[in-house]
Formats: structure tokens, sequence, C-alpha cells
């Protein structure tokens, strides 16, 4: 296959990211032989963005390597069953949603088997072993507005007009539209008063390239149980102080900020309005505080009965629906009677480790952000739990270091622990960590895992070291993306 060349092409598979799989006859030799095809003639494959199982599509070739291609989709000729008319009008541009066009039912189907293959493939499960403990993914039934938080960066169009709305798939570039079909509907007010303000006092957008211009993102985040509602602007610029007798020293951050300001306190729910100052030319979204501007400096919001506090630094999942689901789940297969210990690592907030502490005897919680270990010291005080203890630090060296100090501290004992629980980052555990988890005897391990690719990879570590994989949920908590949760138990085997 060549660059640029115009192809037809079946779509027989879907890859990690979403994108269709297809295989096209090819007579280079630079492609491999498939072994299926008949003799003289050589298969080639193609990955394409937007299209998807069943589909039969033209396609051109945009980047060819020895065995395997990319393409760019030109036209659909058939069009699969499973294809849906999108929500959203941008989805196909918008680098939010990968799978919009393709039907639930069949998007639930595709997480199901992304876990699965990665277990098998990459931490070396029995496919028949799987089946049998998988349990069927929990979706949704409404899933579409269910995002409680949403990150809107700010920039220029080509005639200089400012926008908002979300990057292009592997791109900064902005797709601007204010309605994102995943997040609630407040959010679309929220983004016109604030262009309508900016536009207004001659406020620029932020310039990733120069590193020039003063609001580069605006984070929403909505409370489903209390309604409540946090606007936090993310400024290209530090506050100045206003010595006027009428402002109290106030720190002014934009001009004619308390027209803004007035303007969003009449959306009802509205709780807070901050800005958090972020001069470093990086592509990182928030800066490392914030400054209340109006209102409380959190929302606050439920998981079940455990009320949370949220400020704009907070770690908490984007789902609420689905994260109770998610985190039932996690209680289920940590089995507590009321007696056990348990190490929550990566703990954000509190989330996981102030469900599982209404069950068990004592929970330890590690997060390494102290802003969200403060969170989750005030989230156990205004709960009345007294059995959560929190450490700062990097999971990877607080449980280790503890494991050390305690054999110092009581000799001829180990330290121990009857449950642990990790919800660690897409790069997942390092191995010193899991290690640790090992020598720590635990009778359970509860793994909650984004990435089902390290977790797998994480599992076949445990598996070698004593523990076996007992049961499987998958969890859609980002239904129209390629993303999922997934809770696994592990078991002590017995010696």
């Amino acid at each position: 296959m060549q660059k640029n060349e115009v192809v037809t092409v079946t779509i027989e598979d879907i890859g990690v990211n979403g994108e269709g799989i297809g295989r096209v006859n090819g007579y280079t030799q630079r492609a491999h032989r498939n072994a299926c095809a008949p003799r003289g003639e050589l298969m080639y494959t193609l990955f394409i963005k937007d299209s998807m199982i069943g589909d039969v599509v033209e396609a051109k070739i945009i980047k060819a390597k020895k065995s395997y291609g990319y393409a760019r989709l030109m036209k659909i000729l058939t069009p699969s069953k499973y294809r849906v008319q999108p929500k959203c009008e941008f989805a196909r541009k918008c680098g939010g949603c990968q799978i919009q066009e393709m039907a639930y039912a069949q998007q639930l189907a595709f997480k199901q088997r992304k876990v699965k293959q990665n277990l098998e493939r990459i931490g070396g499960f029995d496919a028949e072993y799987l089946e049998q403990i998988m349990e069927p993914i929990q979706g949704m039934e409404e899933p579409f507005g269910y995002r409680n938080k949403a990150q809107f960066p700010f920039g220029t169009d080509k005639q200089g007009n400012i926008i908002t709305g979300f990057y292009a798939e592997r791109t900064h570039d902005i797709v601007f539209h204010t309605d994102c079909a995943l997040g609630v509907p407040v959010n679309r007010e929220i983004l016109e008063l604030t262009l309508q303000f900016m536009r207004k006092h001659h406020i620029s957008a932020y310039d990733e390239k120069t590193g020039q211009g003063d609001l580069r993102h605006v984070l929403i985040r909505y409370g489903f149980t209390t309604k409540e509602i946090m606007v936090c602007f993310v400024l290209n610029r530090a506050g100045k102080r206003n010595f006027d007798r009428r402002t109290k020293g106030k720190r002014v951050w934009l001009p004619a900020q308390d027209e803004l300001v007035k303007a969003l306190a009449k959306i009802p729910g509205m709780t807070s309005i901050s800005v958090s100052p972020h001069t470093e030319k990086s592509n990182v979204i928030m800066g490392d505080s914030f400054e209340v501007i109006w209102g409380q400096p959190y929302i606050t919001d439920y998981i079940g009965k455990v009320k949370y506090q949220i400020s704009p630094l907070s770690f908490y999942q984007v789902n609420p629906v689905q994260t109770e689901k998610l985190y039932g789940c996690a209680l289920e297969y940590a089995n507590l009677h009321g007696t056990e210990t348990v190490w929550d690592l990566y703990c954000g907030i509190g989330t996981i480790s102030l469900i599982l502490a209404q069950r068990a005897k004592q929970v330890y919680g590690v997060e390494i952000v102290p802003q969200a270990v403060a969170d989750a010291r005030n989230n156990a005080k205004i709960n009345g739990i007294k059995n959560a203890e929190f450490y700062e630090g990097r999971a990877e060296d607080v449980l280790p270091n503890y494991y050390a100090q305690f054999a110092k501290s009581h000799p001829g004992q180990q330290a121990r622990a009857d449950v642990i629980v990790v919800d660690p980052p897409r790069k997942g555990c390092e191995e010193s960590l899991l290690q640790t988890m090992v020598e720590m005897k635990a009778e359970r391990i509860v793994y909650v895992s984004c990435d089902s690719a390290t977790l797998a990879r994480d599992l076949k570590y445990l598996c070698g070291e004593g523990y076996e994989l007992k049961k499987v949920q998958v969890v859609d908590m980002f239904p129209m993306t390629v993303h999922v949760e997934t809770v696994v138990l592990m078991s002590k085997v017995k010696e």
C-alpha cells in the first residue's frame, strides 16, 4: 500500500482507541504474508478512525508502514448496522467522544471485549476462565449528560474571534461549541456568559504558542445530588490588590470582574466562583492554588450516604451514577465484616476510604496530593467517621516505609492488612508497591483500574506471587468514549 492510495475496506474489528480495523489485499513485498490469504496475495491491515465493525468504506491511506497503515475515512459506502446518528453535531470533529456514532449496546460489548482481551494477552489469563469470572458490564440507562465536571479551553479562531469548546482529537485545535452532550445543561449558560464578558471587556484568550493571553480554561463542577455549581477560571496572570476603601484590599483578577460574578451568581445553584492563577507555559490545566472571589471554596455532593466537599483541585469521579456502582462493587469485593484493617492506596479525597470505613474496623488512606489529603480528613470529620486515617505521600513510598518501620518497632512481627484497595492512575502500580502488598499478606486485594492494559500487567505479577484472580466487573463510567473502569478481586491462595 502506498500513501494517498484510495481503497475500499470492510471493517472487521475495532481497536483499543475506537478506530475501525480492516484488511485489504496488497502486492508489495513490504507487507507480511497472511497465512489465510491465497498464495501470491498479501493482506494489509488498516486502522481507520470514525469507522466501525460492519462498515464498508472508502479510505485514503495517510501513513503506510511495513504490514499496516492508517487511513482517513473518505466515504461510507455501506453503513454498519451498529451505526447511529450522533446526538452531537461535532462528535466526529471533537476529541471528547470517540465512539458516539456507535450504538450504545455495541459500545458496551466493545469495552467488555477490550478488557477481556487485555487480560488474556497481557495478563496471560485463560479465556474460558475469564468467561466464568467476568460479570456482565454495567452500563447506563441514559448515557448522556452524565459528567459532573468539565474543563473548557479558550482560544481564537482563524478570524481572531474568541472561542471555547473541546480540542479536536490528538490536537490542541479547539472545536467551537458550548453545549457538550456529555455535560450538564448549565455549562452552556456559563460559557456563553463568559464569552460575552470577554468580548465586551476585551479579555484575551490564552495562546499556547506564545504564552500570552488572559483566560486559559474554565472548570465547571456540578453536584448531581445537591445541585450546587462551581466555576473556576484558570488565568494566565496574578491578581492585583485594590486598595479602594470600599473593596477592603480585595484582589482584582480581571477588569470589571464583579459584572461577570454578578451574572454568574444569578444562576440557580451557583455556590462557588474562584480563580486559579497559572502562568507557566505548559499543557497542565489547573494552577496549584485557587482563590475564592464569590461564595465558598467548595461544593458538596454525595455518594450513597457519604457527603463530600469538593474543591477546584479535588479529584472526584466525573460520573456520579456509575460511581455508586463502581464503589459499590469495590465494597462488595472487599467483603468487610467490621473487624478488618484496610489500606486504600491512591485514595484522593477519601471517596472509597469513607465508604469502606462504614464496614471496616480501621481504614488507612494514602494520597500524594496535599489538598486531597486535607479534603479527605475534612470529609471524614463532616461525616463523623473516626476510623479513617490519611497519609500524605506517594503510595510507592508510604506503604513500603510503613512496612519497614513496623518491623523495626515490632521485632519479630510483620505489618498486616486484611484488605488492600488500589485505584492507581493509568500507569498502574510500581512493582515495589505490589511487592509490599504481597508481603503484607492481605487476604483480598481489590484493584480499581482506568486502564485494563496496566491492570493486566499488575495482575500477572500478583498471580505470580500467591494470588488468584476471582472476579472481574467492568463499569462504563465514560459512555461515548473508549475509556472504561474495571474492578477486580484478587484472593490470596491458601498455603
